[in-house]
């Protein structure tokens, strides 16, 4: 079968039963190190509930990801920007972000926006958005291409922050990965750096990388100040300037959404 990414010949790397019961092959492709799954005729039931119960890290990564992302967008982009989390789940990231004092807002094609209500992207102010966020996506796109390409078009987006687990090399060993996540059946694509920075050559844009966080972007950025500010130790020190700073939404939002409400 073809590639997804850049359409060359895949060869099949292994066979696993996904969701517990379905034989599935995963091709490789040796020209940008792109692993897929055959066509994921199953994702119906794999998401028969959007998020997957056995998805227990949901909050600490919300946590984690509120902190580190905070400090990016606070040194490296326009901090009074505006910006918006696709795919955003039951909303938590955005209201973190929020409660961090960005200007952030909330889509998500599958899911219901629980803790962010008010602030979905069809609300915003128009215009286009200083980044977007796209956080645990890229593993579950059945056409990563055009999904990049509906989110810059959709958005006006110049920077597209994201995370997603790497790999080097010959596929990682089923049986010792994590990651594929064979029994929720929605991890359906995995990437090398390589696979990413043609992705994104494809759109015109730069790709970075610290982590699991990875960052599509038009602008140029010092990608040693990227791995230092995306460090434990300067995100730990760093983490409440945005909040000083910027001034937290929590109450303004409250209050803006109190009088929308006495409005009606």
């Amino acid at each position: 079968m073809r590639c997804r990414i850049c359409s060359s010949n895949t060869r099949l790397a292994f066979t696993h039963k996904v969701l517990s019961k379905y034989d599935c092959g995963f091709y490789f492709c040796d020209s940008c190190g792109y692993l897929q799954t055959e066509s994921p005729y199953w994702l119906d039931e794999a998401y028969a509930s959007p998020v997957a119960a056995a998805d227990t890290g949901m909050l600490w990564r919300n946590l984690y990801l509120a902190r580190i992302t905070s400090v990016v967008l606070f040194f490296l982009f326009d901090r009074r920007g505006r910006f918006l989390d696709a795919a955003g789940g039951y909303g938590i990231f955005t209201r973190l972000m929020r409660d961090e004092g960005f200007d952030y807002y909330w889509t998500d094609k599958y899911c219901s926006n629980l803790a962010a209500q008010g602030f979905e992207a069809e609300v915003a102010p128009s215009g286009s958005y200083t980044a977007v966020t796209a956080f645990e996506v890229m593993e579950h796109l059945p056409d990563p291409v055009a999904f990049v390409a509906e989110l810059l078009e959709s958005t006006g987006t110049d920077t597209i922050i994201f995370t997603t687990e790497l790999f080097a090399g010959e596929p990682p060993d089923p049986e010792a990965w994590w990651y594929y996540s064979f029994a929720t059946g929605q991890h359906i694509c995995f990437y090398q750096r390589s696979t990413l920075e043609l992705l994104g050559k494809r759109f015109g844009m730069r790709f970075y990388s610290s982590g699991m966080l990875h960052i599509w972007t038009r602008t140029k950025l010092n990608p040693l100040a990227l791995r230092v500010l995306t460090s434990p130790r300067a995100v730990s020190l760093l983490n409440g300037l945005p909040r000083r700073t910027l001034g937290s939404r929590t109450m303004a939002d409250h209050e803006s959404l109190i009088q929308a409400v006495g409005g009606r």
